[in-house]
């Protein structure tokens, strides 16, 4: 059974990156069905695919996957961010059914406007220092490698997961500063515009509160942190951790078949093999190649 909603919001996928969370993103848009999905920037990861080619399967999967949702009649919308900005000259056009755009505008059920933007047009770094944004971008990646080997050694001696990177966002003082100055850019850009709330990601810190009267949503990312925001039918937003999400539904699937799931859910290598023989429609034979507990909600009022 799949989980409803009105919209989904995704962003910071790094499709092409060896740090995506590909796999996992797969499972998560196969066990969903809703009106509406934003791809909130940073989707494929073109800064790294021009330094080297990594393509495996499961970043395809991904991709038919939003195209079948698109097909079968879901409203997409593609705002793309600093690491794809190529695709920004195609906003305006519609490709496979998803609506490339700048910036988007979203009205939740119960009426508020929302701005739907990336974000890092209201990041100093990238707009002024290209070159050290990369080389930022670099030295994520690194930290990310170091980041699964040092939990590989936790996961050995029972440890939990511990992101590096997060916690060095949250003890230095100057990227403190940095989160701090970029929801206030954006709540300012949004109060502007006379809209209710903003929704964005790029800096890869899942978040949902209110700053003076107006609603900072950012997405987070599929690459550490595997969060999503959704919209549910009333207009509440929540904010939801998509390992959390994937480990109750494998739960409820293997008290319904009384085993254990194990890996079967995991995505097969192979578009029409086991369980994601539905990926093989020919309609979408495009050519284009290209832990477990705990979820964050809240409602915006």
């Amino acid at each position: 059974m799949k989980a409803r909603f009105r919209t989904l919001f995704i962003s910071d996928c790094h499709l092409g990156s060896n740090g995506a969370q590909a796999e996992q993103l797969a499972r998560i848009l196969k066990h969903v069905e809703c009106e509406n999905v934003f791809l909130v920037g940073d989707i494929i990861d073109m800064w790294r695919l021009r330094q080297r080619w990594y393509w495996p399967d499961s970043h395809n999967t991904v991709l038919r996957r939003l195209l079948k949702m698109s097909h079968r009649g879901t409203r997409i919308t593609y705002v793309p961010g600093n690491h794809d900005e190529a695709a920004r000259q195609f906003c305006g056009l519609v490709f496979g059914g998803i609506r490339i755009a700048m910036d988007a505008v979203h009205e939740t059920a119960d009426g508020r406007r929302l701005l739907v933007t990336h974000g890092d047009k209201f990041d100093l770094v990238v707009q002024n220092s290209r070159l050290l944004s990369v080389a930022g971008a670099v030295g994520y990646e690194v930290l990310l490698k170091i980041n699964r080997w040092y939990n590989g050694a936790r996961k050995v001696v029972g440890l939990p997961y511990y992101s590096l990177s997060q916690a060095i966002k949250a003890r230095v003082k100057s990227a403190c500063t940095f989160i701090s100055n970029f929801e206030q850019a954006l709540v300012d850009e949004a109060r502007r515009g006379g809209f209710d709330g903003v929704v964005c990601g790029h800096i890869h810190k899942a978040e949902m509160r209110s700053l003076s009267g107006v609603e900072y949503l950012n997405c987070g990312d599929w690459v550490e942190s595997c969060t999503m925001l959704v919209e549910h039918d009333d207009g509440r937003i929540e904010l939801i951790d998509g390992l959390a999400f994937l480990a109750r539904h494998d739960a409820a699937k293997a008290m319904r078949e009384g085993g254990d799931d194990d890996s079967r859910e995991l995505v097969p290598a192979v578009a029409g093999e086991g369980d994601d023989a539905e990926d093989a429609d020919p309609w979408l034979e495009t050519g284009i190649a290209f832990r477990a507990v705990g979820v964050f909600s809240g409602a915006a009022k």
